[in-house]
């Protein structure tokens, strides 16, 4: 075989190799990480009450077509376990990770809306498919962020229809109308407090 013929093979060895790393055993999307890891641990219950992030509450809600999956994720740093089904709106839900620069630039905007709308509107984040709670902590205490998380560090998230958006990359949102409903997801990230004003406006229907 002549050079530019070993060479191809070799790139679409690479190629069929990276694809192979991105897809579960079943086909069913990408790899979910053994939740091997620990959110609740003596030292993220320290950071967490220094930083004074709020406790995840709960909902109160059953099952609903078109909601958020059957599926309970423990709180980042210690609390209640959240069944995420459970959940009702307005919410917005907020998908970041540790090392996410964009997560970085927009939690202090997430921050201030929550300070403002909490009464009207709740943010809840995701830690998501994120082996680093330790790193994702410190992000919280860096910006801010005193909304509450839970911690999806298996990638549990990332077969759901209702959580694709993040597939696209993160930051994302999901956000989840007062029955329970997944109206709308959006990715990318913002930037100012009317840009998030905007997104709620457009897919919760609540003018702020």
């Amino acid at each position: 075989m002549s050079r530019p013929g070993l060479r191809g093979a070799f790139l679409t060895a690479l190629l069929v190799a990276s694809l192979t790393a991105c897809t579960s055993d079943d086909g069913g999307g990408f790899d979910v990480r053994p939740p091997d890891v620990q959110v609740d641990t003596p030292e993220l219950r320290r950071v967490k009450a220094r930083i004074g992030m709020e406790d995840c509450e709960p909902g109160t809600g059953q099952p609903v077509e078109g909601g958020l999956p059957e599926l309970t994720l423990p709180c980042l740093g210690g609390g209640p376990e959240v069944e995420l089904s459970s959940l009702r709106g307005p919410l917005v839900i907020n998908l970041w990770q540790a090392f996410c620069e964009p997560c970085r630039d927009e939690m202090p905007v997430l921050e201030e809306f929550h300070q403002q709308y909490a009464d009207r509107v709740r943010i809840v984040g995701v830690d998501f498919n994120d082996v680093n709670p330790e790193g994702a902590m410190a992000l919280a205490e860096e910006t801010g962020a005193t909304y509450p998380s839970v911690a999806d560090p298996g990638g549990e998230l990332m077969g759901e229809s209702t959580f694709a958006v993040a597939r696209r990359g993160l930051p994302a949102f999901v956000f989840v109308d007062a029955d329970g409903v997944v109206v709308g997801q959006d990715s990318g990230g913002v930037e100012s407090m009317d840009e998030l004003k905007g997104l709620v406006a457009e897919h919760l229907g609540v003018d702020l």
